[in-house]
């Protein structure tokens, strides 16, 4: 499915710039040159990012903002602007904006804020066991403390989610929540994204940047993945735990800062600690508050309500419906990549439908199923193969391409399964 992004800017040249940009790396770009006439492409079109200059005619990225949340309250917009101080950045992204973008900035820059804007899910957990249950109980109670929590689990099952629950469910909830992703920046980026710098402090600090614990301050900042900062910023960060303020490069002073703050890790910290691999001090430092988000296999019960979640997000408007025995399916499975994953084949399920009725056949990935007996994935695959071509007319090349499979291992698993005795109707093509 194609990711639409909407620029916005009153500067031709950096409206191309941003569109030949993002288009590099798959996004449907529009364009337009002021903010009245982006909210008429907003009314008109639905789009998944919103990125804006700040200092337009007509309607400023401020009040283009407003209207974006007022609209569609869970669309990100970034705003981007050459004239930016630390109490802009913060009354922005108070008022709801994803992120703050000060020119002059390079590409890796823009592709981190957006790849993570992209992310964001609206903001919901969705839920129906009993153990994430417990797991917003927790956070419910921790979050009217400053405490710092370290929420721990498997990649894609929804720790960042988690940790927006704290700070909505805090008394910062009106200040700033900032997410950085350690694992996405190398060491040298990183430490500018975290602590900015003075103009002048290296060359090519051409102005002033404010870090990411400034632009949080009096309000949240989440580390993502943690364990990925090098044994030189864990030292940093171990002062911004301890003395509450914050070194910026070039500066003469450190900077006073009141942040909390929420760390994630899909490691297992205790272990990195004993390897060297993570400071001691700062792994007690951040492991005031534990919070551990069961994997997806653990908790099965949540598969039915995402999946309704996830149709309705990838429907496109239309009343797409899952059978019953797809559903079954989807709950056998064990889902490595978690809620991440469960998407990604909803998604595709949808996209294979035709945007109907899911059925087990548009669910080709369901037969590489580890985690259940032999005999019940050779059933299952059976299952697959036997819909794939039905729904086919018994064409084996149409079978294999909805299955995800190629032609000979189709031809190669249904002589198995004669050999078993079994009466498969198809036909060579």
């Amino acid at each position: 499915m194609k990711t639409n992004v909407l620029v916005v800017d009153d500067d031709d040249h950096m409206r191309i710039a941003l569109k030949e940009s993002l288009s590099k790396i798959g996004y449907t770009v529009s364009l337009a040159d002021n903010g009245l006439k982006a909210v008429e492409e907003i009314d008109r079109n639905m789009f998944d990012l919103v990125i804006t200059d700040v200092k337009m005619p007509h309607l400023s990225g401020i009040d283009l903002l407003q209207r974006v949340k007022d609209k569609r309250p869970f669309l990100p917009v970034i705003l981007i602007t050459a004239y930016g101080t630390v109490q802009d950045a913060v009354k922005v992204i108070k008022e709801g904006a994803f992120d703050y973008i000060q020119k002059p900035f390079n590409t890796d820059t823009l592709y981190g804020v957006v790849k993570r804007a992209l992310g964001v899910n609206g903001g919901k957990i969705i839920y129906a066991s009993r153990e994430m249950k417990d797991v917003l109980q927790s956070t419910e109670r921790v979050a009217k403390t400053d405490a710092t929590v370290l929420v721990l689990g498997e990649s894609g099952v929804g720790k960042e989610l988690v940790a927006r629950y704290v700070h909505e469910n805090s008394e910062r909830v009106d200040k700033p929540f900032i997410a950085v992703n350690c694992a996405a920046l190398p060491e040298n980026l990183l430490e500018s994204e975290l602590f900015g710098y003075e103009k002048g402090a290296f060359t090519g600090a051409s102005s002033r940047k404010f870090g990411k614990f400034e632009l949080a301050d009096k309000g949240t900042i989440l580390l993502d993945e943690v364990t990925e900062m090098d044994f030189r910023l864990q030292a940093k960060l171990l002062r911004v735990l301890q003395e509450r303020e914050v070194e910026v490069v070039g500066a003469k002073f450190p900077k006073k800062v009141d942040v909390r703050i929420i760390a994630t890790t899909n490691r297992n910290l205790a272990q990195y600690v004993e390897e060297g691999k993570f400071r001691e001090d700062l792994y007690y430092r951040l492991n005031v508050f534990p919070i551990h988000v069961p994997p997806l296999r653990d908790r099965k019960e949540d598969i039915p309500p995402l999946v309704a979640y996830f149709l309705k997000k990838h429907s496109k408007g239309m009343d797409v419906r899952i059978e019953e025995g797809a559903m079954e399916l989807l709950k056998q499975k064990s889902w490595k990549g978690n809620v991440r994953e469960l998407e990604n084949t909803i998604a595709r399920a949808c996209i294979l439908s035709n945007y109907s009725l899911i059925k087990t056949a548009h669910l080709p990935d369901m037969n590489s199923v580890k985690d259940v007996s032999v005999g019940s994935v050779r059933e299952m695959e059976m299952k697959l193969i036997i819909d794939a071509l039905k729904s086919v007319g018994g064409n084996r090349t149409k079978a294999a391409n909805l299955l995800g499979i190629t032609a000979r291992t189709l031809r190669n698993k249904l002589k198995d399964y004669r050999d078993l005795g079994l009466n498969i109707p198809d036909k060579e093509v």
